[in-house]
C-alpha cells in the first residue's frame, strides 16, 4: 500500500510524497526565498501536418546540468534547500517549476484567424523523483520502491484527468545524456496536455477502425500473434507481455502489455500492478545489459487512453526505446526520419528481440 501526503513549495507549487510506509513525518517545509515564476506557455496548430506544438520561451531559463552537489532533487540536508523539502523520501512528485504547460496560461495567448491558430498552453508538467538516492537507477530499485512509482503514476493520472481543458496524461522517463538529460538524478514526468497527441490520436482511430469492423481489441490481436509468433517476445510474466514490434522503429524497442484489456495505470489491480514492477525492471536490466560502453540511454513512456476519448478501444501499454544501435553508435533522426517521417531501422526486430533476451 502506498500513502500520499501532500505540502506546498515555497513558491505555491505542489509537492506530493508517496512514501511505503504510514504515519512518516512530511512536515518539513520549504524555507527558500523564490521569485516568482511567469511562464508563456502556448499551443501552436499546424494546418497542413493536422498536429499541435507547444511554445515555451521561458523554458530557456530551467536549469541545466548542475553538478551533483547542487541537484535540485536530491533531499534537503545541511543547510541545502532543494525541491524536496524532507530529508529523505521514498518517491515524489511536484509541479516542473519550468513547465511546458500551466493551468496558469493566458487567455491573451489565444488566436484564431485562418491559418493562425493558437490557444493557452492550459495543463500542468510535474516532475517524478524516484528514489532519493541520487547515484542508482530505475533499474536497480527493489520491486517495492517500483510498485510505489506505479502508483504514484496512476494517482497522478487520475487527478490531472480531472484539470479542466486536459485531453491526455503522459507519463514517461528519459534516461542518459545522449537523450538530453538535464538533470541525473533518477526521475521522470507526467505532462497533462490539452489536445491528444497526433501519434495517439492515430492510435486511437487505429484501435476504433478495428473494433468497428471485427468487434474486437486492436492491441489485444497484436499480443495474441506476437506470442504464438515467439520470435519477438522479450520476456513473460503470469499478467504482462513484453515484446519488439514487428515494425519497430528504433534499433531496440520494447513494448510492455497487459493480458487484460485495460485502458490506463489506474486500472490495473494490485495484483497487476505487482506484476508490472517485476516485469518493467526485468526489461530496463535487459536494456541496462545490451551494450559493452554502459547502460543503454532510453526513453520509457506510457501509452494510456485519452482522457475523453475512445477509452473503451485503447489497450493500456508501455513504450520502452534507445536511440543506441551499438556500442558508441547513436540512431540519428536523419533526413527520411526527420523530414520524411519515414524510419529505417538499423536492427530488425528479430534480431533486437534474441539480443534482449540475451541470446
Amino acid at each position: 500500500m502506498t500513502f500520499r501526503q501532500s505540502t506546498k513549495l515555497a513558491d505555491g507549487r505542489e509537492l506530493f510524497y508517496y512514501d511505503e510506509h504510514p504515519d512518516v513525518d512530511r512536515s518539513a517545509v520549504d524555507h527558500r526565498d523564490l521569485p516568482a515564476t511567469a511562464t508563456s506557455s502556448q499551443i501552436r496548430w499546424d494546418p497542413l501536418f493536422r498536429e499541435w506544438a507547444i511554445v515555451a520561451g521561458h523554458r530557456q531559463a530551467r536549469t541545466y546540468r548542475p553538478p551533483t552537489s547542487d541537484c535540485p532533487l536530491d533531499p534537503s540536508h545541511d543547510g541545502r534547500l532543494t525541491e524536496i523539502p524532507a530529508g529523505d523520501y521514498d518517491v515524489v512528485v511536484f509541479e516542473n517549476r519550468f513547465p511546458s504547460l500551466t493551468t496558469q496560461a493566458s487567455d491573451d495567448l489565444a488566436l484564431d484567424a485562418f491559418p493562425f491558430r493558437s490557444a493557452p498552453g492550459i495543463g500542468r508538467c510535474e516532475v517524478v523523483c524516484f528514489t532519493s538516492d541520487h547515484d542508482t537507477s530505475f533499474a536497480q530499485l527493489a520491486p517495492s520502491r517500483a510498485r510505489t512509482v506505479i502508483d504514484a503514476l496512476a494517482d497522478r493520472t487520475t487527478e490531472l484527468s480531472r484539470i479542466e481543458g486536459v485531453e491526455y496524461v503522459f507519463c514517461f522517463e528519459n534516461r542518459g545524456e545522449e537523450i538530453g538529460v538535464t538533470l541525473t538524478h533518477p526521475h521522470g514526468q507526467i505532462y497533462a496536455y490539452p489536445f491528444v497527441p497526433s501519434r495517439t490520436e492515430r492510435a486511437a482511430d487505429s484501435a476504433r477502425a478495428y473494433h468497428d469492423d471485427t468487434g474486437h481489441c486492436l492491441q489485444c490481436a497484436i499480443v495474441a500473434a506476437e506470442r504464438q509468433a515467439g520470435t519477438r517476445v522479450v520476456v513473460e510474466s503470469r499478467l504482462w507481455t513484453a515484446h519488439v514490434p514487428f515494425s519497430a522503429r528504433w534499433p531496440y524497442e520494447v513494448r510492455i502489455v497487459p493480458h487484460r484489456h485495460v485502458p490506463d495505470l489506474p486500472s490495473l489491480t494490485d495484483e497487476e500492478r505487482d506484476d508490472l514492477a517485476g516485469i518493467y525492471l526485468d526489461v530496463l536490466q535487459r536494456f541496462d545489459h545490451l551494450f559493452s560502453d554502459g547502460p543503454a540511454p532510453y526513453i520509457s513512456g506510457w501509452q494510456q487512453a485519452p482522457v475523453h476519448r475512445d477509452r473503451d478501444v485503447w489497450h493500456l501499454a508501455a513504450e520502452v526505446f534507445t536511440i543506441r544501435r551499438a556500442p558508441g553508435k547513436l540512431k540519428y533522426l536523419a533526413g527520411s526520419e526527420s523530414g520524411a517521417g519515414v524510419w529505417i531501422n538499423d536492427v530488425t526486430p528479430e534480431v533486437a528481440a534474441a539480443r534482449l533476451r540475451g541470446e
